[in-house]
């Protein structure tokens, strides 16, 4: 009852327009194994215009970024290695957007990182929650992560001291979103960007596979990470904030079954996630990251009655 009562109230805050923006506020971090982020300056100048994808491959062409968008610093041991992924559809006007902020961002926390997107075809409603699931699976096929942040195509981080690193896991970067005002929409909320070891998401069995629209899937996730007995963390002050690129849902609706599937999360947990689906990719490489093209249906990740 909660959850469902939190999504309405997420829902309307949706609707509310964005009045102001406030300084950001910096913080340190003390890392260890020969790696920094010095070079962090705090507050990011969001630039949310369209770009060219064009442009972008030539911001970076000098650095070094391996074809699929891997990356590693030259000068120090990476403490962590991290696998972004991006759940995909029709959103091409974004993803320049989202590479040339978050590139930069990572390249002074002295991160390991490569990026997925991960892209669905057919005539489907949206499955995000899928999507994620099939970017870890493809993504530990090429190296062996620390940890994979779950990233929204349309979020910018507004900080560069939001470090990304796979520490104080399971974490939600995503605490302050611009469209809802900077406040957070209530205490569950978990969507957005949010991240997880690869220890962690095996543990809880990865995402649900049964969230066909738009909604609830991240509030699932939030009670696999609960009944795991984890605890979620979030960036301190103003650090988690975020800017969304305008957007409309583009046709997808909301999922009117979320509330009756959450209400049994706990029952579904073990059984519809990594360990139930099936799926048939195709990959294709960009010079900034791997594109794996899935068309989804039901009929890939069935849950037997329970």
């Amino acid at each position: 009852m909660m959850q469902a009562h939190g999504m309405i109230i997420r829902e309307n805050i949706r609707t509310m327009g964005v009045q102001m923006y406030e300084q950001v506020v910096r913080e340190a971090y003390t890392l260890r194994n020969n790696s920094s982020i010095n070079d962090t300056g705090g507050a990011v100048d969001v630039n949310m215009s369209e770009v060219e994808m064009a442009d972008v491959h030539k911001m970076f062409s000098k650095d070094f970024i391996k074809m699929g968008g891997h990356w590693r610093p030259s000068d120090c041991v990476p403490q962590w290695k991290v696998a972004i992924l991006i759940p995909f559809r029709n959103r091409h006007e974004h993803l320049p957007v989202l590479f040339k902020h978050l590139i930069p961002m990572l390249q002074k926390q002295r991160l390991q990182f490569a990026f997925y997107v991960i892209e669905q075809t057919g005539n489907h409603q949206f499955n995000r929650a899928m999507l994620f699931n099939i970017g870890f699976l493809e993504a530990m096929k090429d190296l062996e992560w620390d940890c994979l942040i779950f990233h929204d195509v349309d979020h910018i981080p507004e900080n560069d001291r939001n470090y990304y690193g796979c520490q104080n896991m399971p974490r939600h970067f995503a605490a302050k979103l611009d469209k809802y005002m900077y406040l957070l929409p209530y205490s569950e909320f978990f969507g957005g960007v949010s991240g997880l070891t690869v220890e962690q998401f095996r543990n809880i069995n990865g995402f649900p596979n049964a969230f066909w629209g738009w909604g609830g899937e991240d509030d699932d996730l939030w009670n696999r990470v609960q009944n795991a007995g984890y605890t979620v963390s979030r960036p301190e002050g103003d650090i988690g904030k975020y800017k969304s690129i305008p957007h409309h849902h583009r046709g997808e609706v909301q999922f009117l079954g979320r509330y009756g599937l959450l209400r049994r999360s706990k029952e579904r947990q073990k059984m519809d996630g990594l360990n139930n689906l099936n799926y048939y990719p195709n990959i294709t490489y960009d010079a900034l990251y791997k594109n794996i093209t899935v068309d989804l249906s039901p009929e890939l990740a069935m849950v037997s009655d329970y």
